[in-house]
């Protein structure tokens, strides 16, 4: 579950994150009973709604407004975000129905499609759009950092790094430093890369807080990854200062409180975020550490709902999430086999771990190879991957 740097809403260029693996669920849900709260509808005095409802009805008189379009789209995604909501996804796409099935619409709008495409994990769509867009307008700073992104999923290395590369006269430093770490963090440079952009960080001075969690999330990873628990929880305590209701940082944070043995303060995080998949999975996780069975079962019965939901839709973003809902499940072989699709898609270390931890689960070494010849070429640096290698050559 990346994060995809967003550097639409704000003046300065600046990370955000636009995570697919964490979207809620859409499938209907049948309430309890008719007192259950289902949803809280913003207010109609909430300032952000009534600037959106002047604008979608300005876009209502005047459907072919460019740069009245890529506005509001441009404000849903950052709402989407902001709530964890993926019908302003949708209300985006929406926005940009006059050019949606365009060969080639113009740049906003393309760069706008792209976005809303990766979060699907329709990442050949999305870049042939980024690379239009940059054919256009090679001096498009947000197109690269999104195709530097991208491009490390996928597990492109070479062509990310040169994407960071274009970022250096187009975006402040510590934007480009946290590219070109993100890459170098898995390709056998992690601890350099840490360093590097810590010290960018601390230099950067008065940075934007959406930056700052961005950056802190990434160093928080990294230092876990090489196994220095007590700098990642302080980096991810940092973050959540500024943004306590990031999905994408409370699900690396959970992750990591989950490695640690904490489930109980993973429960009290996640008491209401129940309705995105990819926490309430992690909630059950934490109620299987602590042997709390009868409400791990009600989580169970919920994310398999959910999942077959996904599965009817022909959803495929939530296969390294459903990998490990069927490890808790103990159903090994279908866990393998997720972790197997959902690693031709992409190749970030949670990708790995998942795959080699349903492997070693099913005591099969072989199908793990193609990710440990993975971590052996780009000498990936990984404490808990590299554990689960050991673990799977002992088991061999």
């Amino acid at each position: 579950m990346t994060r995809l740097p967003n550097l639409f809403s704000l003046p300065a260029l600046l990370g955000a994150a636009l995570c697919a693996p964490l979207w809620a669920h859409a499938e209907p849900y049948l309430p309890a009973s008719g007192a259950q709260v289902i949803e809280t509808l913003p207010r109609r005095g909430d300032p952000v709604q009534q600037e959106l409802r002047r604008l979608r009805a300005q876009l209502n008189a005047q459907p072919n407004d460019v740069a009245l379009a890529t506005t509001l789209a441009r404000r849903y995604i950052a709402l989407g975000r902001s709530e964890t909501d993926p019908r302003y996804l949708g209300y985006a796409q929406a926005a940009l129905a006059p050019w949606w099935k365009q060969a080639a619409p113009p740049p906003p709008v393309r760069l706008l499609r792209a976005t809303l495409l990766q979060s699907t994990h329709q990442f050949p769509a999305a870049l042939a759009d980024l690379q239009g867009v940059l054919a256009v307008e090679p001096q498009n700073a947000q197109a690269w950092l999104t195709l530097a992104t991208v491009q490390t999923v996928q597990g492109d290395y070479a062509n990310a790094t040169s994407s960071c590369a274009r970022l250096s006269s187009l975006a402040n430093e510590l934007i480009t430093v946290t590219c070109v770490a993100q890459v170098g963090g898995i390709t056998g440079r992690a601890l350099q890369s840490e360093q590097l952009l810590a010290l960018t960080l601390e230099r950067s001075g008065t940075t934007a807080p959406e930056l700052q969690v961005w950056v802190l999330t990434l160093l928080a990873e990294m230092a876990q990854r090489r196994d220095a628990v007590t700098l990642a929880e302080t980096r991810f305590q940092r973050a959540l200062a500024l943004d306590p209701h990031d999905s994408y940082l409370l699900g690396a944070y959970c992750d990591f409180l989950l490695d640690q043995k904490r489930p109980s303060r993973v429960e009290a995080l996640l008491a209401d975020q129940t309705r995105i998949d990819a926490l309430l999975l992690r909630r059950a996780l934490a109620l299987q550490q602590q042997g709390k069975t009868a409400p791990l079962a009600a989580d169970v019965a919920e994310l398999d709902a959910r999942f077959n939901a996904a599965m009817l839709r022909g959803d495929t973003v939530h296969q390294r999430e459903q990998a490990r809902f069927e490890l808790l499940r103990r159903d090994t072989a279908k866990a393998l086999t997720l972790a197997r699709k959902n690693w031709a898609i992409q190749k970030e270390p949670a990708d790995m771990r998942i795959y080699l931890e349903a492997a070693l689960q099913a005591r099969d070494r072989d199908a793990a190879q193609p990710v440990i010849d993975w971590i052996a070429k780009h000498k990936t640096e990984d404490a808990a991957a590299a554990k689960l290698v050991r673990q799977l050559g002992e088991s061999a």
